[in-house]
């Protein structure tokens, strides 16, 4: 049976877990592989040792997760940051940070992205956080429209200084 041009492709069968060190060049591919990444990440052999260092980093702090979609075969799919925000606004909420979050190319628009930010969500709320928030670069209006299309409301304007 033919799929109606209307309709989306099914996402892939994937499981989400914490990333492992060997799968660090994997992440760096994938966070590479749009116009923003191209110009900020460093993919390819040997990865480059700033990678594995923050990757220690990330580990050592807590609070912080690497997610990956994987395929049953192994394949790494998707990815992102989920790092929890323990502060006192908002009468001592604990927020979550999403950042960094990637789908291989071939998979885009198929849902996967949807299903690894509600996995995302869901483990926020485990760990006891009260809200979830993100930041999107202000050139990505296709991510920001998804974005919006998962609950997510365009409620702040974020500022970044960058530090030499």
């Amino acid at each position: 049976m033919a799929i109606a041009s209307d309709q989306k492709p099914a996402p892939p069968v994937v499981r989400f877990r914490e990333a492992a060190e060997a799968d660090l060049e994997t992440i760096v591919s994938l966070l590479a592989d749009d116009a923003l990444g191209t110009t900020r990440e460093r993919p390819g052999r040997p990865l480059a040792d700033c990678y594995r260092e923050a990757f220690e980093r990330m580990r050592a702090a807590g609070g912080h997760k690497l997610l990956v979609a994987e395929t049953p075969a192994g394949e790494i799919v998707g990815c992102l940051q989920l790092m929890l925000l323990p502060g006192l606004a908002r009468q001592g909420l604990v927020r979550a940070q999403i950042e960094a979050v990637r789908i291989a190319r071939p998979l885009r628009g198929r849902g996967l992205g949807a299903l690894l930010i509600q996995e995302a969500i869901a483990r926020a709320h485990a760990a006891g956080c009260g809200l979830v928030q993100l930041t999107s670069d202000a050139s990505r209006g296709e991510a920001h429209r998804f974005y919006g299309r998962l609950g997510f409301s365009a409620s702040h304007v974020g500022f970044k200084l960058l530090l030499d």
